[in-house]
């Protein structure tokens, strides 16, 4: 994260946790976060700049998925999540078939909620594979896995029922696999290692792409969003 996107970090957390007004009393934010690494860091970045300040949060990493989250959001039970527009605009809110990022404020903004401004980071959904076996195929883009039907996909839980995940995906490239099952994350990662399935969803920050040698194949014809991070929370909280 940049030096501006972490001093602008800053100044939002400030704002929120000091939002009662003279005399009121000081309430603790609570910060929530997805089960996966990258939400769990911001929202401990969050948490260590409130401690930082002698303010008050209550932090609960690892609250589960993208519905978990937006559900606690929605019924008071958090203030703040680290969330991403593509989630936002292609599963949460998909039935309004929003376009661009006033759309997105305004739908956010009749259900009391607001999102931050981007946290200077896109992590994209994407489809990794073994990059050793990818070259032995000749797979370089997801349109390239048509021609090999034979391959087994393993995607992450969640993945397998998002409006921007594997059903989408499957139609939008016309995709012959049969061989599909539904996994952790992490598992996924390992499952590639091992050998037990061919390819799996990804996100594009991921380490373990690194780790594992993996390729990302190139999402040719344009199905994955683009997924900036931000910081979405509680209009209360103004």
């Amino acid at each position: 994260m940049s030096r501006l996107a972490r001093t602008w970090l800053a100044v939002l957390l400030l704002g929120l946790l000091h939002t009662g007004g003279a005399g009121a009393e000081e309430r603790a934010v609570r910060i929530g976060t997805k089960e996966f690494t990258e939400g769990v860091i911001l929202g401990t970045m969050l948490d260590l700049l409130a401690r930082d300040a002698d303010a008050p949060t209550t932090f609960r990493p690892g609250l589960g998925g993208t519905r978990v989250l937006w559900d606690a959001l929605r019924t008071d039970q958090i203030d703040i999540y680290p969330e991403y527009t593509g989630t936002l605009i292609q599963e949460i809110l998909s039935s309004e078939r929003l376009k661009g990022e006033a759309e997105l404020r305004a739908a956010l903004e009749r259900r009391g909620l607001v999102m931050s401004r981007p946290l200077g980071f896109n992590n994209a959904y994407g489809v990794g594979m073994k990059r050793e076996l990818a070259a032995r195929l000749g797979i370089k883009t997801i349109s390239d896995l048509a021609q090999h039907p034979e391959l087994r996909l393993g995607f992450s839980n969640e993945f397998m029922s998002r409006g921007d995940g594997w059903p989408s995906l499957r139609d939008s490239y016309g995709l012959p696999q049969s061989n599909v099952t539904g996994l952790e994350h992490d598992l996924a990662y390992r499952g590639l290692d091992s050998g037990r399935i061919d390819a799996t969803d990804v996100y594009t920050t991921d380490a373990e792409i690194a780790a594992y040698d993996l390729m990302v194949l190139e999402d040719d014809r344009h199905h994955f969003p683009v997924y900036d991070a931000v910081w979405l929370y509680r209009a209360d909280l103004q």
